[in-house]
């Protein structure tokens, strides 16, 4: 499995962030606050992968780019940048050895608290 970061979504999470497009809530909340499924879906449903695929900050190139299984780590809601969630993927992707993908999600975290 080839994973790496997404830079366009690195880059809209950052203007999202600058506009105030972000929850500042704890590490815990992103059970509840993740994307459903059905979220998912119906984000698809009303837009292409490439809309979808700005809210992942790791590609799978092993997935063609048109699937689910090629977004990895996801940050928020279709809507705003969750702290928690970027809090939750950069612990998964230093577990994972995805040093570029964990320094990305450091900086967008040093973002968000830096108000």
């Amino acid at each position: 499995m080839t994973v790496k970061l997404n830079k366009k979504a690195f880059n809209n999470a950052k203007e999202l962030i600058k506009d105030g497009k972000a929850v500042k809530d704890e590490r815990d909340d992103w059970s509840e606050h993740a994307p459903s499924t059905k979220d998912e879906n119906a984000f698809l449903e009303k837009h292409d992968f490439a809309e979808y695929g700005k809210w992942y900050l790791g590609v799978d190139d092993e997935h063609p780019d048109d699937q689910k299984g090629h977004y990895k780590f996801p940050i928020g809601d279709f809507k705003k940048i969750h702290r928690c969630g970027v809090i939750s993927a950069e612990s998964r992707a230093g577990q994972n050895d995805y040093d570029d993908i964990r320094d990305a999600l450091g900086k967008l975290l040093d973002l968000i608290d830096k108000d």
